[in-house]
């Protein structure tokens, strides 16, 4: 029975319903069925069903996100009026509304197409969607709401972004009930199944990337790349900056097109980097970790909102970053400061360093793994609401300001449908330099529930004695206790001891079944596009 409700309560295990039914009882299976019975018609048509309550849900998102841009425009019009951090915020919200319509238009022409449920990885695709939809209106209600100067534009804007984000809540929940194939449980497979990296990323200093892209050995698959640019500071490369390069790169590229490859040298590149979303299936790749680094030093304090203080950001799908390191170095007496921010779709990050102090690590949305990376931080150092994995990483809390604690998470679910979290599998927790040699009075915890819905897992992770004996803190007060899903399994080290950990509702200690769940192949479809990355991974539990 345990093992039943951990696996119906963290996973979000649903079941299709093809027949007709009344709004009202449809409306059940949603987070809000009151609100969910004003939105549906009341309609005398026998017939209707999930898949028709589901399309005008979609249809009707559609509408309101694009009042919803109206509103922002009508506000960024007149931004000569507004304080920069109001206008920073505004933007924000103007991207993450632009970027909406674009995954509710996509999702409306896949459930337009159709009344059955989807084959599973179409099914997941179209969920990661919804799921970031809900997470950018509450990026954009956060960056407003922390905007002290932006009262004017809080209070014409925050009611818009609630009543849409109840409306795409009842989009998503329709969606997993009518068009996502039920879930069967995993079963656990004592194979250790690895996919090595291709070559390519061994043979950097030799600079061969071209012929070892194309290398199909048994130690790895090949690896497509489509053109080769190098950046150096000295003027040897094709470009001197890592923007120049990424504006050369073509739009829009498909994934079977091959990779357009940013080859940056060694050098420290004081420059904020953005990766569009229309720079899609770019792959850069540096000479090493504290060899090729991108830094700046942007922050809240300095009147950035966190969500536009990171010093790398990527939204294109399909990116892949090999070999560097990205800093924040505002410190941590700026409070928020980002070093990356990712919210690329299916995106991968091997052998990278993420350096800062608060909020290092910002996944922010859709699918990403990581692996053989160092990330540095302090305070909810790695944050965010994508599907993410973790996987034989090293993360190294650091002495935080005098009188805050360390939290390595905050995972930002917000709907019991988002099919988001945290999984850290096969990693190191390991003290900072500055932590190890500090007093030992800092506490550092596993995460804490920045949302109501938040997820992490930690499995097959070593954790040294700096690890709290009660594993994870709290938010404020008793929130998000009852719904949270946090879970431990098969941890090792001093800091890994069960014993003495929280007694939360959603807090477990779980079982291989359970665990598998949270693997690459399970919770991100990772063998469906990480091969053609070149970057190793374990497909289940160790």
């Amino acid at each position: 029975m345990l093992i039943f409700f951990i696996l119906a309560f963290c996973t979000s295990m649903v079941s299709s319903a093809a027949t007709a039914s009344s709004a009202a009882a449809i409306c059940k299976s949603t987070p809000d069925p009151a609100y969910c019975k004003t939105l549906l018609p009341r309609t005398s048509n026998s017939s209707a069903n999930i898949y028709d309550y589901g399309r005008f849900s979609v249809r009707k998102s559609i509408s309101q996100a694009r009042k919803f841009s109206s509103i922002i425009n009508k506000y960024l019009a007149r931004k000569s009026q507004l304080s920069t951090p109001a206008v920073r915020a505004l933007e924000d919200c103007k991207y993450l509304a632009d970027l909406n319509l674009d995954f509710l238009t996509s999702t409306f022409s896949t459930v337009s197409s159709t009344s059955r449920t989807l084959p599973s990885l179409k099914a997941e695709d179209v969920q990661t969607l919804l799921s970031a939809i809900l997470t950018n209106q509450q990026t954009c209600f956060d960056g407003i709401s922390s905007t002290t100067s932006a009262w004017r534009v809080r209070n014409g804007i925050t009611q818009p972004i609630s009543n849409d984000t109840k409306l795409y809540s009842v989009s998503l929940a329709l969606f997993t009930r009518g068009w996502v194939p039920e879930r069967k449980n995993k079963k656990h497979s004592t194979t250790r199944n690895v996919r090595q990296g291709a070559k390519m990323y061994e043979t950097l200093t030799k600079r061969n990337l071209l012929q070892a892209t194309g290398d199909d050995s048994d130690d790895g698959g090949e690896v497509l790349v489509r053109e080769m640019v190098t950046v150096s500071q000295d003027g040897t490369g094709n470009f001197t900056t890592i923007t120049d390069a990424v504006n050369a790169a073509p739009n829009n590229t498909q994934a079977g097109n091959g990779y357009f490859l940013i080859y940056v040298t060694a050098g420290v590149y004081e420059e904020y980097v953005v990766i569009a979303k229309n720079k899609r299936y770019l792959m850069m790749i540096g000479d090493g970790i504290n060899q090729t680094v991108v830094t700046g030093n942007r922050s809240v304090v300095d009147g950035w909102t966190t969500f536009n203080s990171a010093t790398f950001v990527v939204t294109a799908p399909g990116f892949v970053m090999v070999n560097m390191t990205i800093r924040n170095t505002a410190g941590a007496v700026k409070h928020q400061a980002v070093a990356l921010r990712s919210g690329a779709d299916l995106s991968a990050f091997y052998s990278c360093s993420f350096e800062a102090y608060q909020d290092t690590l910002y996944t922010h949305s859709l699918r990403q793994f990581y692996r053989d990376c160092d990330i540095y931080g302090t305070v909810d150092f790695i944050f965010g609401n994508a599907a993410v994995v973790l996987q034989n990483c090293n993360l190294y809390p650091r002495l935080p300001m005098s009188g805050q604690f360390n939290a390595i998470t905050a995972q930002g679910r917000t709907d019991p449908n988002q099919n988001t979290g945290t999984s850290i599998q096969s990693c190191n927790i390991m003290a900072a330099p500055d932590l190890a040699a500090s007093d030992g009075t800092t506490r550092t915890y596993l995460g804490r529930p920045w949302k109501e819905y938040s997820r992490t897992v930690y499995m097959q992770s070593y954790m040294d004695g700096s690890v709290d004996p009660t594993g994870w803190n709290k938010w404020n007060g008793d929130f998000a206790l009852d719904t949270l899903c946090y879970a431990e399994f098969d941890n090792t080290g001093p800091g890994s001891d069960t014993a003495g950990r929280v007694a939360w509702p959603g807090y477990q200690v779980i079982n291989a079944t359970v665990a598998m769940n949270f693997t690459v192949s399970n919770f991100l479809l990772g063998d469906e596009w990480l091969p053609q990355t070149g970057v190793t991974y374990t497909t289940g539990l160790v």
